[in-house]
């Protein structure tokens, strides 16, 4: 039965994502927002409602380490496996307000919920910074988008760009809407089964419940994003696609973070481990996004292959971490101390070359 609930689940996102992404890119054509903008609020707020249904009800059930390794543990994998998988399909194209604006927020917003989690604690008024960031990102998107965009952009996709019969007919604005709100429900819905049916296998086969909870759960939760950046990539619509990743990673830190850290009846308090390991994780990933997106406004191939790779080492290293297993001091030292800080600097250096060949002193 549970295997059957995974099959239909899977079933169920690729028809949700097709739909939300269909709606989200006819809306922002009909608006006249980019969508970039829509991929960065509608898709991406939309797909992280489980992470938000996860997080905050299990903040009321007392059960406050599976919240915040869903936020964590979705945000690496949001970057890692996502942002990787979608660039081996297809390199993606990084928007420039993407690499001036949204990726350095979503970087000063993982520093911010690791420097509010020193003290191992996350307390409402936290949270309500996190809230308040939130609201103020959504308020300056939708006056940016509407300021900067002139007219509609057509989107293109798999059914070619629309017609100028289409793009002259007015807006089939509930339809549109509808496609959304349903998208969203089968991907809700979807995950929901596809998680329940991973757990239970994994059950089945022994593994532990703290791997369950750090990479099925948080990597279930994160299955809508997952179908519906894969589907935009092969769509057409990379601006969703990307926007998508980086809205979901921002909206897990300010509005998932935030509101379970407001309905916590006395805060949110943190584990040494996942104070001084985890969040410090968070934050090398989406730091690591900012060199790799100025690398020509490209995410290539290798770069996809290079993220996916760390999101295996990742899930090996947690995997190792539950058995105790005795190579993990060796493991750990490797990665923190060599693996990761020779990455960074390798895409340092790609992104200052890139940026030096573009610079017209460098071509005189």
């Amino acid at each position: 039965m549970e295997i059957f609930l995974m099959i239909v689940g899977l079933g169920l996102l690729i028809l949700g994502a097709d739909m939300l992404v269909r709606g989200a890119s006819r809306m922002a054509t009909a608006w006249g927002i980019s969508p970039l903008i829509v991929g960065l609020t509608v898709v991406a707020f939309g797909t992280s409602s489980p992470e938000l249904a996860v997080s905050v009800n299990a903040v009321n059930a007392g059960q406050a380490g599976i919240a915040m390794g869903n936020v964590v543990g979705s945000n690496i994998f949001n970057v890692l496996f996502i942002l990787g998988v979608s660039a081996i399909i297809a390199p993606l194209v990084v928007s420039q307000q993407l690499i001036r604006l949204d990726v350095p927020l979503m970087i000063g917003a993982s520093a911010l919920a690791w420097f509010f989690g020193l003290d191992q604690h996350y307390s409402w008024l936290e949270g309500l910074v996190f809230l308040t960031g939130l609201i103020s990102y959504i308020v300056f998107l939708i006056y940016q988008g509407k300021r900067t965009d002139s007219g509609p952009e057509p989107s293109v996709g798999m059914d070619g760009p629309p017609s100028s019969e289409e793009t002259k007919a007015p807006p089939k604005f509930i339809q549109n809407v509808a496609l959304v709100v349903l998208g969203l429900g089968l991907l809700v819905l979807g995950s929901k089964w596809l998680v329940d049916g991973a757990v239970w296998i994994a059950t089945l086969f022994g593994v532990s419940e703290i791997v369950i909870g750090l990479t099925i759960v948080a990597a279930g939760t994160s299955l809508p994003e997952v179908v519906t950046s894969i589907v935009a990539t092969i769509k057409g619509e990379r601006d969703i696609a990307v926007g998508n990743v980086v809205g979901s990673n921002l909206f897990n830190i300010l509005g998932v973070l935030g509101l379970s850290s407001l309905v916590a009846p006395s805060g949110i308090d943190l584990t040494a481990s996942f104070a001084g390991f985890d969040l410090p994780i968070m934050f090398v990933v989406a730091f690591a996004c900012l060199p790799i997106f100025f690398s020509g406004g490209i995410i290539s191939r290798w770069e996809g292959i290079v993220l996916f790779a760390y999101y295996v080492v990742y899930v090996v290293y947690l995997t190792m971490a539950s058995t105790s297993h005795d190579a993990l001091p060796l493991f750990s030292f490797t990665l923190l101390y060599f693996a990761i800080p020779l990455t960074l600097v390798t895409l340092v250096v790609i992104a200052w070359r890139s940026r030096k060949a573009k610079s017209p002193l460098s071509a005189t």
